[in-house]
């Protein structure tokens, strides 16, 4: 039966969480967010800062007010003041940085992708998991309000049996980006295809049975430029993804069922609108939010407090499972388009 009102997200009061001591680890553009969010928007703490250049480091200390800024990610690990680590290096260092951070015993969120490929994932799991300790992704459009608003719909049936998922994110990028440099992992598939991949699997509720992928590079360099996805789940439902860094393209996303449609302005992962209509066309409803962006990093930051207070070691939101998931249909990906990254070969 379609809804008279579209469910009310369910987030965690922020006055009702553990206030953790931060400490960030690669204070770059994402970084700078991430600590815009948390002072502004969260009732957390910045306490230290790391970075392979100290200048660095000091001015991000003294931008966010941050009392203790570091030169190496050791020195900020051995800090008694520093409960969890935000680790937002570049992705060929989420890996060894996050064992880094599990054996100094700390509580880890990890940029995404967590990890280069699903078998260094699988072995963060692991490890996190010996030490007792919290280990989360930073999908952060799963944590979003939007996104749980989505997910209350898909558990409640609304719109049937979901058949389709048409999805696209691509962006221009100037020459000099870091996306399109091969010593940094670069190419769209950890970087926006993560999103359409992850949406994906968050859709169809896992693994896709089959995966069809077709890959262009870019021209004269070292790195893919787009690449075109067929995914096949379970129940018939087909993901039709594509991304590329060689355009602009609109960001939307379409969830197709059998009783209702959603369709998602873009970018469909950031905060935004999206319509509900019901198949017949007789009945819609319209969520509508501020496009605030990147102040919406409050919701990991604050969903990460609560797993703390709660004593998980895996969020129930976005669990490791759905990020390895994620990392090995993107390897599946990776190996019909040809690209390997340095730390694989």
């Amino acid at each position: 039966m379609f809804p008279s009102t579209l469910p009310t997200p369910r987030l965690p009061d922020a006055r009702t969480l553990p206030s953790l001591r931060w400490g960030i680890i690669g204070p770059g553009w994402i970084a700078d967010h991430f600590a815009h969010a948390l002072r502004h928007h969260t009732d957390q703490q910045l306490t230290a800062v790391a970075a392979r250049n100290p200048a660095k480091a000091q001015a991000f200390a003294e931008k966010w007010s941050i009392a203790y800024a570091a030169s190496s990610m050791d020195a900020l690990l051995a800090r008694e003041d520093v409960d969890a680590v935000y680790i937002a290096t570049p992705h060929n260092h989420h890996f060894p940085d996050g064992l880094r951070a599990i054996a100094a015993g700390k509580h880890l969120l990890i940029e995404k992708p967590l990890a280069l490929n699903a078998q260094q994932a699988t072995q963060l799991k692991q490890a996190a998991a010996a030490r007792n300790l919290l280990c989360m992704e930073a999908m952060w459009c799963n944590f979003a309000a939007k996104y749980d608003v989505i997910r209350q719909l898909l558990a409640d049936g609304v719109l049937g049996e979901v058949h389709t998922l048409i999805a696209d994110h691509g962006e221009f990028f100037t020459a000099d980006h870091r996306i399109f440099n091969h010593d940094l992992a670069g190419g769209p598939m950890l970087d926006l295809g993560s999103y359409l991949v992850a949406l994906s699997v968050f859709i169809g509720g896992g693994a896709p049975d089959s995966i069809i992928a077709r890959g262009q590079p870019v021209p004269g360099g070292s790195v893919n430029g787009q690449t075109s996805m067929l995914l096949t789940h379970r129940h018939g439902m087909h993901s039709l993804l594509n991304t590329t860094l060689f355009s602009n393209t609109p960001g939307a996303a379409v969830i197709a069922g059998s009783d209702a449609s959603l369709v998602l302005e873009g970018q469909f992962y950031a905060p935004g609108n999206f319509r509900l209509t019901s198949s017949e066309g007789r009945h819609s409803l319209y969520w509508e939010e501020p496009a605030n962006r990147y102040l919406q990093l409050c919701h990991e930051i604050n969903h990460f407090a609560w797993c703390i207070g709660q004593n998980l070691t895996d969020s129930p939101i976005h669990s490791l499972d759905q990020a390895i998931t994620t990392l090995a249909t993107i390897d599946s990906v990776r190996q019909q388009i040809g690209v390997t990254f340095n730390e694989e070969q």
